[in-house]
């Protein structure tokens, strides 16, 4: 007999796991290893000059669905550690909410690549971020 693989976590629970989505205001849709996606609505507080959406606040977004991806494709007990981000931006957001849809493009012993595309309301590019994510492999039992 074997032992039944845990649940995976839904997106609700994933989302728990980091308070600064909150306190972003960051939604989940979908998460599974090979997809994850996200939105965060437009608001003036995430905003710069002329209304538009801070580049930080794009990026904090892919940034924490990316890492979503990465969490869902390691090896049991592993951890992960953002270790290279690159963000293009392509468009303003000044409304609606942004959506990110993340894919792993590499899911390897020591690294995940993982690629985010952004998107509008009407679905065209805002931006694209590739992120590295270390694996952490678990400490030994007694481990310091």
């Amino acid at each position: 007999m074997t032992t039944p693989e845990p649940a995976a976590p839904s997106p609700a629970e994933l989302l728990a796991m980091i308070p600064y989505a909150a306190t972003l205001g960051m939604t989940l849709d979908d998460a599974t290893p090979d997809l994850v996606r996200g939105s965060l609505a437009w608001s003036p507080g995430l905003c710069t000059t002329g209304g538009v959406m801070n580049g930080g606040a794009l990026m904090s977004l892919a940034d924490n669905v990316g890492a979503l991806c990465a969490f869902l494709n390691l090896p049991p007990g592993a951890g992960t550690a953002t270790v290279g981000s690159a963000t293009n931006f392509f468009r303003a957001l000044r409304d609606g909410a942004l959506h990110a849809t993340a894919r792993p493009l590499h899911a390897g012993r020591s690294f995940i690549v993982v690629r985010t595309d952004l998107t509008d309301d009407q679905d065209r590019p805002v931006g694209q971020t590739t992120q590295t994510q270390a694996v952490i492999a678990p400490r030994a039992p007694g481990s310091p």
